[in-house]
């Protein structure tokens, strides 16, 4: 939480939406659910936009000519997207493989520390984890 609470955009326009929906699809298309899904997983709980947020923002976005939306219903960003992008990438995205190692090393902290404080929880993404630790020995090899 204090990550997004220190960062200066987030009491911008819709509290930050606009921006993270910029971080969002910079790593690729998405809908408006996964958008809200992935703000809210980002977020760690703490925010999950309405419905009646991320909506009119999208097509705002769209008609301001830097997103377009496929055919599927997801939105990508238009070439003139990074010109309306002063901030960079965002303060989520590792900027090379040894800050996304150090973010999986703490991500698997906290699982660790789920494991063994709810085990219920836990049990629910066992399947999940097995299927992202073979894509991880698969980088491995």
């Amino acid at each position: 939480m204090s990550l997004l609470m220190g960062t200066p955009w987030i009491s911008r326009r819709r509290r930050g939406l606009r921006p993270l929906v910029y971080h969002l699809l910079g790593q690729g298309p998405r809908s408006g659910a996964e958008l809200m899904d992935d703000i809210e997983r980002i977020t760690r709980g703490v925010w999950r936009p309405s419905p009646g947020s991320i909506y009119p923002l999208l097509e705002e976005m769209t008609r301001d000519g830097v997103l377009k939306r496929a055919a599927d219903g997801r939105y990508a960003l238009t070439a003139s997207a990074s010109a309306e992008r002063p901030w960079g990438p965002g303060p989520f995205s590792p900027r090379g493989v040894e800050e996304a190692v150090r973010e999986v090393k703490g991500l698997v902290a906290y699982l660790e520390d789920l494991k063994s404080s709810r085990a219920s929880d836990f049990e629910r993404g066992r399947a999940d984890l097995k299927g992202i630790a073979e894509r991880l020995q698969q980088l491995t090899e």
